[in-house]
């Protein structure tokens, strides 16, 4: 209640669009044993049988919204994702609201567009949200504080909120002793939400030079006032309990953190149980699904959209996250007889893989499943100094791991593991990295998918159990859709070549002990990578 309050100058309030609806769950059936649908249902083609049980598990987790396909933008390239970022902030008229790990410390052409876009519109409010071990890193030295910090001088607390997360989980002396280029290994604000007025890009990029220009990402925008304002009151309640951003003196950074009283939660480093209390009694109630009844139009729509999140270190006593329970719904679909002629893509810049999800795909009867993960020269902490700069061959390792397990499986037919390059980042002029996350199945006898997952998560168990992420699930019957998204994850396998067994077994794949080490080490003290 209290964190509604203080954020209501910075929300638009929900209104419908036919060409963007949400509805209760309570009066909707998607069941594939009924013969006729029910008038809410969207899904009304010949595959409805096929996704019902799926859309009928999803509408009793989260929201749901119905959203014509062509109102889904889906970009292709870093340029053209900050392209449109900067476009439609520079057209904003009444909200921007950014949720991001962080925002590079160089990164001022994106603050000179938001001082344009307040300086054009005097109604427009700007709310940022980043993490606060990974935006304060830097500190002394410029920082993502320190570069967000002028706004506020400029146009006041009133027009511009720039708010930073604490996980709860480090504190005290470990917080003391882990070096701080690992200390985000204890959990970070990690939700990636860019929006505007009333569209919304979901990605897994973050703000900063690479993300703009060299680092291949996914990057969907979506043009819902309801989902936007959906993410909204989930961006201002993180927000709430986070701390503010004020401008401070240079010798200390140019910022400082202050914690206001008005937070509807106490410090997370101070009292954390108390902390994760209030941050349920805030967040809980805003992941589940409608309750309040919505007449609906009569109209089918052919794609609807469920917005995820993984709040898992704030969530207490129980944990009522959404992400990981619908990815788990999508991928058991695959282990179905009826799902044997399904074809699937999974992709993490960073494979580390949870191990449930793994045994999930792993358990798959599809025709084909592909896995795309980044090289090592691919691997955005490839040629970093200490410890981090061990993290490539620590997740080719697991790699490695999971090519063993489809071998034991007996799939190494109909499961290839891929592995994306593009040059050899720092040494090679042109070369790329790799971030993009991301899942689609293509259903039985199909080529282009009718299901796709995109958001922030890494699909980790540090995702799963230390971050907060924030995600979407889209599930289409729409054929110019379904075309976009084959033709989106084509072209992410355009740099990736098929992995076998021998390629770990080459010199420069051997994982050294000292690596194995490190990992054991940060595990045993309560991170994960």
């Amino acid at each position: 209640m209290i964190a509604v309050t203080l954020r209501d100058s910075f929300l638009r309030p929900a209104f419908c669009l036919p060409r963007c609806r949400i509805f209760s769950h309570s009066r909707r059936s998607f069941s594939s044993s009924n013969s006729t649908l029910h008038p809410t249902a969207s899904i009304s083609s010949p595959t409805s049988s096929v996704l019902g049980s799926l859309t009928g598990e999803l509408d009793r987790l989260a929201p749901r919204f119905e959203i014509q396909a062509n109102k889904i933008r889906i970009m292709k390239t870093p340029s053209e994702f900050y392209a449109v970022l900067k476009d439609r902030i520079l057209k904003a008229e009444r909200r921007i609201f950014l949720s991001t790990l962080y925002i590079g410390k160089t990164e001022h052409e994106l603050i000179d567009i938001l001082r344009k876009a307040l300086s054009r519109q005097p109604k427009l409010k700007v709310s940022i949200l980043s993490d606060a071990l990974r935006g304060t890193r830097e500190t002394p030295n410029p920082s993502c504080a320190s570069l967000l910090a002028p706004l506020l001088s400029e146009f006041g607390a009133s027009r511009v909120e720039i708010r930073m997360y604490h996980t709860p989980n480090l504190r005290g002396l470990r917080k003391k002793i882990v070096p701080k280029r690992l200390n985000e290994g204890w959990g970070l604000q990690h939700m990636k939400l860019y929006g505007i007025d009333d569209e919304i890009v979901m990605s897994g990029a973050n703000l900063s030079t690479d993300y703009f220009t060299n680092r291949q990402d996914r990057y969907h925008l979506f043009t819902c006032p309801n989902l936007t304002d959906h993410f909204a009151r989930i961006h201002h309640a993180v927000s709430s309990i986070s701390y503010n951003v004020l401008p401070g003196p240079k010798e200390q950074g140019g910022y400082t953190l202050e914690w206001p009283e008005s937070n509807p939660a106490p410090m997370p480093t101070k009292e954390p149980r108390e902390f994760q209390i209030a941050a349920t009694s805030i967040l809980a109630p805003l992941i589940g699904p409608e309750l309040t009844p919505i007449k609906s139009p009569s109209s089918a729509s052919k794609t609807v959209v469920y917005p995820l999140a993984q709040f898992t270190p704030l969530l207490y006593p129980q944990d009522t996250s959404t992400e990981h329970p619908a990815l788990s719904s999508v991928l058991r679909l695959l282990s179905r007889d009826s799902f044997a002629n399904s074809r699937w893509v999974f992709t993490a810049g960073y494979f580390n893989i949870h191990a449930q999800l793994k045994k999930l795909l792993l358990a798959s009867k599809s025709v084909e499943g592909i896995v795309v993960t980044a090289a090592p020269e691919a691997n955005g902490f490839y040629g970093s100094k200490g410890v981090s700069g061990m993290l490539p061959a620590a997740y080719t390792l697991m790699a490695r791991q999971f090519l063993d397990d489809i071998m034991k499986v007996g799939k190494g037919d109909s499961i290839l593991l891929k592995e994306w390059r593009r040059g050899t980042i720092g040494k090679e002029p042109g070369a790329w990295t790799y971030h993009a996350k991301g899942v689609w199945v293509s259903l039985p006898n199909e080529e282009d998918p009718s299901i796709t997952l995109i958001g922030s998560s890494n699909y980790t168990k540090r995702s799963y159990s230390l971050d907060l992420e924030t995600d979407v699930l889209v599930v289409t019957e729409d054929v110019g859709l379904k075309k976009a998204l084959g033709e989106e994850v084509a072209w992410l396998q355009d740099n990736a070549r098929t992995l076998t067994m021998q390629d770990f077994e080459r010199p420069e794949r051997r994982v050294s002990l000292k690596v194995k080490l490190a990992l054991w080490i940060v595990k045993a003290i309560g991170g994960q990578l």
